[in-house]
């Protein structure tokens, strides 16, 4: 754990509680979809993964979801292979990660995700990029602020 936080400072200081929404709109700007969630990104001391997501999410339907998403350290990247997805994430600055990533129930379709954490820690923008054989067909925005304990 201690290499993934010295070689990565910029995901560690997204440890802890995030709550927000998640907008996926086509290309167009059409919104497509609009659901509440609570992430929770940890960095455990002991066990297999060097990182542990869980994502919630809430339709205003009723509807909820919980996925986990364990991660190892290794070429200074983050990797992911779980049951629903593939992909790594790396630092580009002190305040932005790339997440490259598949979903593998979507054959030929990727997504980029661009991930900015705020200076005081407190409030993170993401984006992703969905692509379908090379053609970008949406994107997803999500607005998020840390849950304070």
């Amino acid at each position: 754990m201690s290499d993934l936080r010295e070689s990565m400072p910029a995901l560690a200081r997204h440890e802890g509680d995030w709550v927000g929404t998640y907008t996926i709109v086509d290309i167009e700007g059409k919104i497509l979809d609009r659901h509440k969630s609570h992430l929770t990104c940890l960095f455990p001391a002991d066990g297999d993964y060097s990182y542990y997501q869980i994502n919630r999410y809430e339709w205003p339907d009723g509807k909820k979801e919980e996925h986990k998403f364990p991660g190892t350290y290794r070429d200074k990247k983050l990797w992911f292979d779980t049951e629903r997805i593939e992909g790594k994430a790396w630092e580009v600055d002190d305040s932005t990660i790339i997440l490259w990533f598949s979903y593998k129930t979507i054959p030929n379709a990727y997504l980029y995700e661009m991930i900015q954490i705020s200076q005081c820690n407190n409030y993170r923008s993401r984006t992703w990029h969905w692509f379908k054989d090379d053609r970008l067909f949406k994107r997803t925005l999500i607005q998020e602020e840390r849950m304070q304990p």
